[in-house]
């Protein structure tokens, strides 16, 4: 099973660390934020990974090489000079992921979830990862029913309670056909390469009831400003 990093945006919440480093390339525990990444994959027996690239794209190769010294082969889908945001990226990079599902997962998080527990062929067309709702997005991002069931929107009536998408999933690449009636006219949609969000893909898919998913009790931060940074590498030891 291969897997997609994405490493390409420009990480303005994360300025000015971003401004010098990707923020995938930032160290938290003594490691990058990738590189936990990276491990973690392997352990789960993945062996061949793509990471999307964009900001600073040169420091990739150069820190992570061909990704042997983590048991991996590592591949780099750069978009040039402007970032292609989620559903762009994965959209660009499907020539290096095959035919196949493969795991996806956000470069800027950390976590201690266990990659091997993902299903290798997803129900539907993806299968997600939720989190209790961070302090940051106490809103959460989907809506779960009283049967269990995942709703698109986190405000819909019957909504028992929220949670929030952690940014790792398991996606065949049939998830992406028809991306365009779902995007419409957006910003950049129609640029070459295509520059768009995965997020009305996925709740789309959500919708029409596409999409699985199972929550993660552990350990999971959004990385996203040099706060929470300091916060993730002071309290790293503890888990």
């Amino acid at each position: 099973m291969k897997a997609l990093i994405f490493s390409a945006g420009r990480g303005e919440r994360m300025r000015p660390l971003s401004d010098a480093t990707p923020k995938p390339l930032l160290r938290a525990g003594g490691k990058r934020l990738v590189e936990w990444h990276l491990e973690n994959l392997s352990r789960a027996d993945v062996r061949e990974v793509v990471i999307n690239t964009s900001h600073l794209a040169s420091q990739f190769p150069e820190t992570l090489g061909d990704g042997s010294r983590y048991g991996l082969r590592i591949e780099y889908s750069y978009e040039g000079e402007t970032a292609l945001e989620t559903g762009g990226g994965m959209l660009h990079a499907l020539a290096l992921l095959g035919r196949e599902p493969f795991i996806a997962v956000n470069g800027d998080v950390w976590t201690d979830f266990d990659f091997a527990s993902l299903p290798r062929e997803p129900q539907g067309l993806a299968h997600l990862v939720l989190v209790d709702n961070p302090p940051h997005r106490a809103q959460g991002d989907f809506g779960i029913d009283a049967n269990g069931e995942l709703l698109p929107f986190a405000d819909l009536p019957g909504a028992q309670h929220t949670l929030t998408f952690s940014g790792i999933g398991v996606y065949r690449p049939e998830f992406l056909h028809g991306w365009r009636d779902v995007i419409g006219d957006a910003s950049g949609a129609s640029e070459l390469p295509p520059r768009f969000s995965i997020t009305p893909l996925l709740r789309a898919a959500i919708a029409n009831n596409q999409i699985a998913w199972q929550q993660h009790p552990g350990a999971w931060f959004d990385v996203g400003t040099p706060q929470r940074l300091q916060y993730l590498n002071a309290g790293l030891n503890t888990f």
